[in-house]
């Protein structure tokens, strides 16, 4: 099945009944006075997270969604009912956007997590809130409000915690199949990857983490060549990137060039990605000779003065891949602890603050 990250929608909410101009009308009550009651509130659109879908593929064939309009007010003082709400399921990961003000309505990252995107309108107010002691028959009611209507463009962005980045044919598709249980297609040809696929990493007890593959990036991709870069937003939500290499491309590429070609389609994309932990991992070392692999691959990082940790591996083999898990696991376990810390810190800062006052 294709894979579809992008939809555009159009969500409607209900309309709120009108209220009611009525008046009491009953044998030996002469002047019963205004009994007209409100009209019902419309329906709200809501969007709920639900892990069960992948993709945004059925907004291809419905695009557009209404919630019910509110009853209007009756006599009696009989309240109109409220229009349903209309509930839309899209897959965990999805950002929500509104396409008329380019702003960011919210992102929907658990199961069952829900949004509110159009409120429905309120319902009108029938006579009987028009009576006063100089207006004993008020012949006035107030229709119910429209309902909100948004276009809407919703962006699934998967949840992972590593990302991998690299030219096609670097070895990303086979160093997800050596480190996880994910069985992305590979082949001897780029571009074998059109999508992005997600592996679990289990390294024991507690120790697990989520790695993105996405489809490979060519030199350009930010003017279109190649798949374009319209998937980089899956790794938009990682904590790392693995920038996989070839470290000996058969066409003879300066691979330090290749880096740098990366880093300029990221910069054009969102330069955030570039502040972000990035670790260099030469793959395909088996290609080498054994006496020639550190040599080479210490050359390369050489020539592009890479301060940040650095792997030599072979993919296909599985060799050394486990390693960079593990320092991977580290990674996130020190991120962790930090984070622990800061919030103990804050935690004291509030609690001596909180003693200071009360001396």
């Amino acid at each position: 099945m294709k894979f579809v990250d992008e939809a555009q929608i159009k969500v409607l909410a209900g309309d709120g009944g009108n209220g009611c101009i009525s008046f009491r009308r009953e044998k030996f009550i002469p002047f019963g006075g205004p009994d007209g009651g409100d009209g019902g509130s419309g329906g709200s659109v809501w969007l709920v997270a639900d892990e069960g879908l992948n993709t945004l593929v059925d907004f291809r064939h419905q695009r557009s969604f209404k919630a019910h309009r509110g009853e209007n007010g009756m006599g009696s003082q009989m309240y109109g009912k409220g229009g349903e709400d209309t509930t839309i399921r899209v897959p965990v990961g999805t950002m929500v956007t509104n396409i008329d003000t380019d702003e960011v309505i919210g992102d929907l990252t658990a199961h069952g997590q829900r949004m509110l995107v159009a409120q429905g309108g309120k319902g009108g107010l029938g006579n009987i809130h028009f009576k006063s002691s100089v207006n004993r028959a008020p012949r006035k009611a107030t229709p119910g409000t429209p309902g909100e209507v948004r276009e809407l463009k919703l962006e699934l962005r998967l949840l992972a915690d590593v990302g991998l980045l690299g030219f096609p044919n670097a070895g990303k598709s086979t160093f997800i199949r050596a480190v996880s249980a994910a069985t992305p297609r590979v082949a001897d040809y780029p571009f074998t990857t059109l999508h992005p696929n997600l592996g679990v990493v289990s390294l024991g007890t507690d120790q697990s983490f989520v790695i993105a593959d996405i489809p490979g990036l060519i030199e350009g991709a930010s003017e279109g060549a190649g798949l374009g870069i319209q998937f980089l937003r899956h790794v938009a939500r990682t904590s790392l990137l693995l920038h996989i290499v070839d470290i000996a491309p058969i066409d003879g590429t300066d691979v330090a060039d290749q880096v740098r070609a990366i880093e300029q389609e990221l910069q054009k994309f969102n330069p955030e990605l570039l502040e972000r932990p990035r670790w260099l991992v030469l793959n395909k070392a088996d290609v080498l000779p054994e006496g020639e692999r550190q040599a080479v691959a210490q050359g390369i990082v050489d020539k592009l003065g890479w301060t940040q940790p650095w792997f030599l591996v072979s993919a296909i083999a599985r060799e050394n891949t486990m390693a960079v898990c593990q320092q991977v696991q580290r990674f996130f376990e020190s991120q962790r602890e930090a984070e622990a810390e800061r919030t103990e810190m804050l935690a004291d800062d509030v609690r001596l603050r909180g003693e200071k006052a009360g001396d």
